[in-house]
């Protein structure tokens, strides 16, 4: 089980964001999001948008702190990676 948590840097709505990932599969990603009472909202395709306030909760709860850096690295390595242009692809492909 890796799942891996980016340093927080990316503000928005007045808080400061990490990414929560998994290298391994989505399955195994959401399962720990579960565990740690993430809302699935916060998921988006490869990774969940976590506020810095439960950084250290995610740490504890055992995902391993990396650099932004390694964190991208990591998930394009294991093929989960979703690119700016496939995430536009998807959004414009929904309908309703």
């Amino acid at each position: 089980m890796t799942v891996l948590i980016d340093t927080p840097l990316w503000p928005k709505h007045g808080t400061v964001w990490a990414h929560l990932v998994s290298d391994e599969s989505i399955e195994e990603l959401q399962a720990f999001a579960r565990r740690a009472d993430l809302p699935p909202r916060a998921f988006d395709l490869d990774h969940y948008d976590v506020p810095i306030e439960r950084y250290d909760d995610l740490v504890a709860a055992g995902a391993e702190p990396v650099s932004p850096r390694e964190l991208v690295r990591r998930l394009r390595r294991s093929g989960l990676r979703v690119t700016p242009r496939e995430r536009r692809d998807r959004a414009g492909s929904t309908s309703f």
